[in-house]
């Protein structure tokens, strides 16, 4: 369990994993404006491959989808538009994305958005023996395996990263 001082109460994210008996460790840090997947590595000492950015995206119909991407990869619009067969995929403004996760950008995470939308992750990410994804607050992440990204939200896996 995370220190006192670092407690994080429930978020509609851990609702949902502890309601679907998923095993999840809390990892909170400082929140650092703009900074990212990257930050969270530094300060949790965690390689930023490994750590889990949730990204709220919309097609050409405004129809959003999640994109779960590598802290150190981008995602290749082009590339997940064709693996999704859209014409073409843009991230959301953050008011919008924030409409349609009822999360913080920021505080971004797959579980428990406010609106169901399709998930689609880097193929690559489910490789990895364990992941760090935003667990629906700034400054906290939760450490996972991949395969609750399939299992519980019906993820696809696709080849969309740059």
């Amino acid at each position: 369990m995370a220190k006192k001082d670092k407690h994080v109460s429930e978020t509609p994210a851990t609702a949902m994993l502890r309601a679907a008996g998923v095993a999840f460790t809390e990892h909170p840090y400082d929140y650092v404006e703009h900074g990212g997947a990257a930050e969270s590595s530094r300060q949790l000492g965690v390689p930023l491959h490994e750590v889990v950015k949730t990204l709220v995206m919309q097609d050409e119909r405004a129809q959003p989808l999640v994109v779960l991407m590598h802290g150190d990869r981008e995602v290749s619009t082009k590339n997940l538009a064709r693996a999704i067969g859209c014409k073409s995929v843009e991230p959301c403004k953050p008011d919008v994305a924030q409409r349609h996760s009822g999360y913080l950008v920021g505080g971004t995470s797959p579980f428990g958005t406010r609106k169901a939308m399709p998930v689609v992750v880097q193929a690559s990410v489910l490789e990895l023996p364990r992941i760090l994804i935003n667990g629906g607050r700034r400054g906290y992440l939760v450490g996972i395996a991949p395969r609750v990204l399939v299992d519980l939200l019906g993820a696809k896996a696709v080849e969309c990263a740059l």
